[in-house]
């Protein structure tokens, strides 16, 4: 296990090396100029080219990566002088539309987006697999039919009709929640989750149909194994034929699949902040392309594909504990 971990974390370093550096060449090479976003329109020449300097942009494109690498670890300043901008550790660019470094920024915006992931997900989980677990033991029968037509009627719904339809029928017309507004879970833990339920449910409604098909079909093949037959020839209870074996075998799929929606889920959801509001990494990335802020995109780019392969890793080491068939 030890080995494997070595060699995946060495994996996981390489990948995001990979990334970092074409997200930055596609982001400093496209036509639209970062020091002229930042400078403004009315921008002089001579203007234009100190904010260059100070962004470090006229230097070739390798010198600028490997200032940008040696920020991520050590820190860097832009510019010189009194008016340097300092971006300690770790510096994944300087935002000089907010004036502020974009670790700065990730870190104020991460908590909304982590309250909304993690929320979000207990709910699908529960939905998905409650509901897939039940047609499977189901197949074919009435409540196997009705699951899965909510099933793929809830999967086409895109998430911004929800959302909005929630809004207009839960807060406008039925006044039963306020509209969502992040409130910290430190201040008050009931505003938090008041707050956060129905970006909660806009989200949970779209996962949860697909897990629901897909823990329906990994549950139907796991019962069809000779294992499962064996339990039952042995006299075990059903339910613990169906919890501890079943199951434990089917979850393997639905691992993989978590681990990619939760692991996109902590870098913003960017649909659900916008509609509601909320002010998570995803509406930051929004707003940084309608600003066209280079340094605030590729920082969340780079934040996203950090959290989608570390969630990878975590779920390849779960395996061995929810399937005692694999092993490293």
């Amino acid at each position: 296990m030890i080995l494997y971990l070595g060699r995946r974390l060495i994996g996981v370093a390489g990948i995001l090396l990979a990334i970092c550096a074409i997200t930055f060449t596609i982001f400093y090479l496209l036509p639209n100029d970062p020091a002229a976003a930042a400078c403004g329109k009315t921008c002089s020449p001579d203007r234009l080219a100190e904010v260059k300097a100070a962004m470090g942009l006229d230097k070739p494109i390798w010198e600028q990566f490997a200032a940008y690498l040696t920020g991520i670890v050590a820190g860097r300043d832009y510019g010189s002088g009194p008016t340097a901008a300092h971006c300690g550790f770790p510096c994944l660019g300087y935002s000089y539309e907010y004036s502020l470094p974009v670790w700065d920024l990730l870190v104020d915006r991460l908590p909304v987006s982590i309250s909304l992931a993690i929320g979000a997900a207990v709910l699908w989980l529960v939905l998905g697999l409650g509901a897939g677990v039940t047609s499977a033991l189901r197949k074919g029968r009435p409540a196997d039919k009705i699951l899965m037509v909510l099933s793929v009627g809830t999967a086409s719904l895109p998430v911004y009709f929800t959302s909005i339809m929630l809004i207009w029928g839960i807060v406008r017309s039925a006044g039963l929640l306020p509209y969502p507004a992040y409130h910290k879970f430190t201040d008050n833990p009931f505003e938090w989750g008041s707050n956060l339920l129905l970006p909660w449910i806009a989200l949970a409604l779209l996962y949860a149909a697909q897990y629901a098909r897909q823990s329906r079909n990994s549950m139907i093949e796991a019962m069809a194994e000779p294992y499962i037959r064996t339990a039952r020839a042995k006299g075990l209870p059903s339910r613990t034929v169906t919890v501890k074996h079943g199951l434990r075998s089917g979850m393997t799929p639905i691992l993989t699949i978590f681990g990619m929606d939760l692991g996109g889920l902590l870098a913003g959801a960017v649909i659900t902040e916008s509609i509601f509001g909320l002010p998570g990494i995803g509406r930051l990335f929004y707003d940084g392309l309608l600003r066209s802020d280079q340094p605030v995109i590729l920082g969340v780019t780079l934040l996203a594909a950090f959290f989608i392969v570390v969630a990878n890793l975590l779920v390849d080491v779960l395996y061995a504990f929810v399937d005692p068939r694999v092993r490293y």
